[in-house]
């Protein structure tokens, strides 16, 4: 993965709204930007998911959301799972 490129991976109801497991998407924008973008790309669906998923920035907890993203980096989206 090139340093201009972030990596989305989808899981569970994420990966069924967003219609594939993962996708690359141009860096040097915060999540809030990120998400907007991709629920613009993949409609209503996965807008849902995105309003309720949390978010891991190389496998830490993102927490916030205005904080531009690092080129290169994984984001995992991860909507609430159900069980325990």
């Amino acid at each position: 993965m090139t340093q201009d490129h972030l990596t989305v991976r989808y899981f569970a109801g994420a990966r069924a709204a967003a219609g594939r497991s993962e996708e690359t998407t141009p860096a040097g924008r915060s999540l809030d930007d990120l998400t907007a973008d991709l629920a613009q790309r993949h409609g209503d669906r996965l807008a849902t998911v995105l309003r309720v998923a949390s978010f891991l920035v190389d496998g830490v907890t993102c927490h916030d959301r205005q904080a531009p993203l690092p080129g290169g980096a994984t984001i995992d989206v991860l909507p609430p799972f159900a069980g325990g």
